[in-house]
């Protein structure tokens, strides 16, 4: 796990400034799998099926009179991206980096496909 979380935190350094101060309110927790009321919520056939989920308010969505009830998170999920990297052999290290960049556009509020725009966009 220790690993996962240094290649996440060297993603985070390698994001620019003004976008990274919107992050520090922001946990990155390593696990190993989605828990039980994951895996309903988002009617996965198997722990495998998700690499990493954001789970807060994104900040669109967020009011400075409105006290939040939880922290945001940024789950990554160990087994389920090993699993992935063993199968594709991508570098983990991007791999990592590419999960947890997603699952920073969600904080930003951007939705899969407006991510999956800007990812086609760039190619």
């Amino acid at each position: 796990m220790a690993d996962i979380e240094d290649l996440a935190r060297a993603t985070l350094d390698r994001i620019p400034f003004p976008l990274r101060q919107n992050l520090t309110d922001l946990v990155i927790q390593v696990v190993d799998f989605p828990d039980d009321d994951t895996m309903r919520a988002m009617a996965l056939d198997t722990p495998y099926d998700l690499l990493g989920m954001y789970s807060g308010v994104s900040l669109e969505r967020k009011s400075v009179t409105v006290v939040p009830e939880d922290v945001d998170i940024i789950f990554l999920y160990r087994r389920p991206l090993l699993e992935y990297w063993i199968e594709c052999g991508e570098d983990l290290s991007n791999l990592v980096g590419h999960v947890l960049i997603h699952e920073i556009g969600h904080h930003f509020g951007f939705s899969d496909a407006d991510m999956a725009a800007i990812e086609d966009s760039n190619n």
